[in-house]
C-alpha cells in the first residue's frame, strides 16, 4: 500500500467510561499502557456469574442513559419515564462505594445482582488481543445508515461505538488500514503510530435502536447484501471471512504508548509491514 493511500484527519474521538453504556465525546485522549485510550471502558458491569452486561447477553440495557463529567470523574444514570427504574441519579467514579451505588443502580433497573468492576491494567476492550482505538469513517456512517429507513447517521454512530471517526466522506476508506492476513497496516495519527489490523466483526448490537433496545428486523441480512454491493474494489481480501464486518481493530505499538490523539491531526498511511 502506497503511503498516499490514506490521507484525512481524525474528526471524533469518542470513549466509553462504563463499557457497554453511553459514550462521550473527547477532544484529546492518550494511548494508555494495555493500547486502548485512556478512560475507555475504564470500568465493565458484570452479573453474578461474572459474565458482562452488555447489549450483547441483555437488551434492556440500552435503555439506561449515561452521561459522562469526565474532569468531575462523575456519570449520572437515567431511565425511560415508562419504565420501572430507579430515580436519576449520579455518582462519583472514583469513590469506592459510589461505584457500588452505580451497581446497584443498574441491578435495580435490570432485576439482577450486578457488579461494576475496574482493576484489570487497559480497561475491558471488546477485542482483547487488538486492545488499540477501533477506527470508522464519517462517509461509512452515512452510507451504512441509508441502508435501513429511519436510522440516522448519529444512531448508526451509537450503534457502531468506534473510538475514532476520520473525517473522510469516502464510504468504507477504513478498510485501507487492513491489508491481508499475514500483514499489517502502519498508519500516523498526529504524533503517534497505529497499526491497522481487522475488520470488525460485528455482533447483533448494530440491529438494536442504541435508545430502546429494539431490534430492526432482518438488520444482518440487509447489512451483508448492501456491504457485498458496495465493497470497494480495494477492499475484501482473506481478512473479510464474511461481509458481517464494518469498522477496523487496532493495535498500538510499545513506542506509540503514551502518545496522544487529537481531534484534527493528521492520518495519513505508512504502509503495510509484516504481522
Amino acid at each position: 500500500m502506497s503511503e498516499d493511500a490514506l490521507a484525512t484527519t481524525l474528526d471524533r474521538i469518542r470513549v466509553f467510561p462504563i463499557k457497554s453504556l453511553d459514550g462521550v465525546d473527547v477532544d484529546a485522549a492518550a494511548l494508555a499502557p494495555g493500547g486502548g485510550l485512556s478512560r475507555d471502558r475504564e470500568f465493565a458491569l458484570v452479573d453474578a456469574d461474572g459474565d458482562y452486561v452488555n447489549g450483547k447477553n441483555e437488551r434492556r440495557i440500552h435503555r439506561v442513559s449515561a452521561e459522562f463529567d469526565l474532569d468531575a470523574r462523575i456519570v449520572s444514570l437515567a431511565a425511560p419515564h415508562d419504565v420501572d427504574a430507579p430515580a436519576p441519579a449520579t455518582f462519583d467514579l472514583d469513590d469506592p462505594d459510589e461505584r457500588e451505588g452505580i451497581a446497584s443502580w443498574v441491578g435495580a433497573f435490570l432485576g439482577d445482582e450486578v457488579d461494576l468492576i475496574g482493576e484489570r491494567a487497559g480497561g475491558y476492550p471488546d477485542d482483547t488481543e487488538l486492545t488499540g482505538p477501533t477506527v470508522v469513517s464519517r462517509g461509512t456512517l452515512r452510507e451504512v445508515a441509508s441502508w435501513f429507513d429511519c436510522v440516522g447517521v448519529d444512531s448508526m454512530r451509537r450503534r457502531l461505538r468506534a473510538n475514532v471517526e476520520l473525517a473522510s466522506e469516502e464510504p468504507f476508506v477504513e478498510d485501507r488500514l487492513v491489508a491481508e492476513p499475514d500483514e499489517r497496516v502502519r498508519f500516523r495519527v498526529g504524533g503517534a503510530e497505529l497499526l491497522g489490523v481487522n475488520p470488525c466483526q460485528r455482533c447483533v448490537v448494530p440491529s438494536r435502536d442504541p435508545d430502546t433496545g429494539a431490534e430492526f428486523d432482518d438488520f444482518r441480512t440487509r447489512f451483508v447484501r448492501k456491504r457485498e454491493e458496495t465493497m470497494p474494489d480495494w477492499s475484501g481480501g482473506a481478512r473479510f471471512d464474511h461481509a458481517f464486518r464494518l469498522m477496523v481493530n487496532t493495535a498500538v505499538p510499545d513506542g506509540s504508548v503514551g502518545g496522544t490523539l487529537r481531534l484534527g491531526d493528521d492520518v495519513r498511511s505508512l504502509g503495510t509491514e509484516p504481522e
